[in-house]
């Protein structure tokens, strides 16, 4: 798919889409719990709707009922022997633990960039749990049979914060007594997500200092009711384009919430953006703008929204965590220094820092989105002060996280119930 979008002023009241990371989280809880869960305000995006088909696989039964998911399961009991996990990078590091419950072969797959990701670090760790793994060469296809013997282990944090996550709900499963160490742990804020949605499904881990991870009593998932919170990550492009491009009152975000990308409000904030936040809504406007240092190591998903926003600013934004860029759906780093250099956009990477240099004026151009989803809002954000339409090949590519995005006639898009006037051509 093309899309073209063209320069515009954006106004409206726009609903925040669900959160994938919460809701991914919410569908393994509920697989791994006895009873039905019910989850309200579910993600349908394609990870969204990937991780549901990995529980059904996995053995539970999935079924929507109006604007929910019924998922009811006994626990992981596999229907087959193999699981795919699409396009996800969290569904395949938070599955593969779960999965090597089962005392069975299993052969994990993907596709798309997921193929290319490297995945050795489950064959340095799961074999200390009793997991066989074999992968090839390093990437996917996986091949594991547990069950995982859940017992103290110590991990390279640095690895995967993702990964951790699903050794800490597969440990929450089956632990007795065990303590999970980690040293040098990226992206805390997703850890504490992870915790939050735990302990919401009746399994408490005692944590730490984000270092130390305690099960002190064998424990079990809770069947229960849950609410998907706003997606942060998928706000910070709508907030984005509000501060560059107009005003809009974004709904649905708790501004209390453990999603890492909240992180966006503090970027706006330093840039000089018109903020207004409330408990559940977000009103941003657009204000004179300047350039921003902000450290991103903790929400690397947040570079995109980020170098929109940094090149509407007058000056040179300083963007730390570029080491957590090259293993996503593209090497973003380098993505978006060739996308938006074609905007007339300078980007230099020195290390572990991006310097954006904005007020130059952002040029019409045709980019490619290099199947990230990311990168395509990014591109369709910066095209709405450039000085002529941005045409975003592989535009679909948003359909990984946030599939109403182009849309100006819904809720869940800049465009916000047909109320703005965003000028949006897709063919």
């Amino acid at each position: 798919m093309i899309a073209t979008i063209q320069p515009g002023h954006i106004s409206g009241n726009v609903t925040a889409n669900p959160s994938k990371s919460a809701m991914q989280r919410a569908v393994a809880a509920a697989l791994l719990a006895t009873g039905k869960t019910v989850i309200r305000n579910p993600g349908l995006s394609n990870d969204c709707l990937a991780a549901l088909e990995v529980a059904e696989n996995l053995g539970a039964m999935v079924k929507r009922v109006d604007e929910e998911i019924h998922i009811t399961s006994k626990g992981v009991a596999p229907f087959y022997d193999e699981i795919n996990c699409g396009e996800s990078g969290l569904g395949i590091r938070m599955f593969t633990p779960i999965t090597a419950l089962a005392d069975r072969n299993i052969t994990i797959s993907g596709h798309g960039s997921l193929v290319t990701r490297p995945m050795d670090f489950f064959e340095q760790v799961l074999p200390q749990l009793g997991v066989s793994v074999k992968s090839n060469g390093g990437k996917l296809p996986l091949e594991i049979k547990g069950p995982l013997q859940a017992k103290d282990i110590t991990i390279d944090g640095s690895l995967s914060s993702q990964f951790l996550t699903g050794l800490l709900m597969a440990f929450g499963s089956v632990a007795e007594k065990a303590t999970i160490t980690v040293d040098n742990l990226k992206s805390k804020p997703y850890i504490a997500l992870t915790l939050q949605l735990m302990d919401h499904f009746g399994v408490k881990v005692k944590n730490e200092n984000f270092e130390k991870f305690h099960f002190e009593r064998a424990q079990s998932y809770r069947a229960c009711e849950y609410t998907v919170e706003g997606d942060w990550s998928g706000a910070a492009f709508l907030l984005v384009a509000a501060a560059v491009a107009g005003k809009a009152e974004v709904h649905h975000l708790n501004t209390q919430s453990a999603q890492s990308d909240k992180a966006i409000m503090e970027a706006l904030e330093k840039a000089g953006a018109d903020i207004l936040p409330g408990m559940f809504t977000v009103i941003v406007g657009k204000s004179g703008l300047q350039p921003f240092e902000i450290d991103a190591t903790d929400c690397p998903d947040l570079f995109p929204p980020l170098v929109a926003l940094a090149a509407n600013c007058n000056g040179t934004t300083v963007i730390k965590g570029v080491s957590r860029l090259a293993h996503k759906e593209s090497d973003r780093g380098l993505t978006l220094q060739q996308e938006f250099g074609k905007m007339g956009i300078r980007i230099d990477l020195d290390g572990d820092l991006m310097h954006v240099h904005g007020g130059t004026g952002i040029k019409g151009a045709r980019v490619f989105s290099h199947n990230d989803h990311r990168i395509a809002m990014a591109c369709a954000v910066a095209a709405l002060t450039a000085d002529g339409p941005v045409t975003i090949d592989n535009a679909e590519a948003i359909n990984k996280s946030y599939p109403e995005f182009y849309d100006p006639a819904t809720a869940g898009s800049i465009g916000g119930n047909g109320r703005g006037n965003r000028k949006t051509l897709t063919t």
